[in-house]
């Protein structure tokens, strides 16, 4: 079944600054989306009042045209990544993966090496460690849409092309919303760009279009 997830209207300020004024943005099933923007443009916070963390000046969040009213997002409809490390650190491996309905075995034929983890705290691992196992739950748990803030960072370049496959292949069951300063990863999988500049939300198609609103030169 495809689901279209809609933000409309969208104004936001922060102590009578305006960070982002009447902005539109659409995911849909079977497509990878991306957000991009220079640091500070609002991409973090558009996430954030998509989700519900934040409550913005004016805003309409759709699901296949229905509004979402609630600040409290059900994981079966959205899933958010945020940039920073969520998961309680006492909790244990095994637990954490059966809160989320995944196998742990099929997650290690994709990351060998943590194997050796299945039965320890997520405290114990380092941070790129814990972001790989967050990304993995978010990514691959059921939903109908998902929300990566900065997946790529921290990451080794070998894990960063596995999560780049696994992006892709679960935009068969879900739409994907993915921001990252680590530009060139989200250019490569998505299938539309949207560039935030200037408090605005331009849907690209081509890096010709991002080269023109000025994220990257020619």
């Amino acid at each position: 079944m495809k689901n279209t997830l809609e933000i409309e209207g969208v104004i936001l300020e922060y102590n009578q600054k305006s960070i982002l004024q009447d902005v539109y943005l659409k995911c849909e099933t079977g497509h990878i989306t991306g957000l991009l923007g220079r640091n500070g443009s609002g991409k973090t916070s558009l996430m954030n009042i998509i989700y519900g963390n934040i409550n913005a000046k004016n805003s309409s969040v759709r699901i296949n045209s229905n509004v979402l009213h609630q600040n409290y997002r059900n994981p079966e409809i959205l899933r958010y990544l945020p940039q920073f490390n969520f998961i309680p650190k006492n909790f244990k491996i095994k637990r954490i993966f059966s809160h989320f309905r995944l196998d742990f075995d099929e997650f290690i034929t994709l990351f060998s090496g943590f194997e050796k983890y299945e039965h320890s705290t997520i405290g114990k691992l380092s941070s790129g460690e814990k972001r790989i196992i967050e990304i993995y739950c978010i990514l691959c748990s059921e939903s109908q849409f998902c929300l990566l803030d900065e997946p790529f960072s921290q990451i080794m370049p070998l894990h960063i092309e596995t999560i780049k496959q696994l992006i892709i292949r679960e935009k068969k069951n879900k739409g994907i919303l993915i921001t990252d300063h680590l530009y060139q990863h989200i250019i490569d999988i998505c299938d539309e760009i949207y560039i935030i500049k200037d408090q605005k939300a331009y849907l690209t198609k081509s890096n010709s279009d991002i080269e023109s609103l000025g994220y990257i030169s020619a």
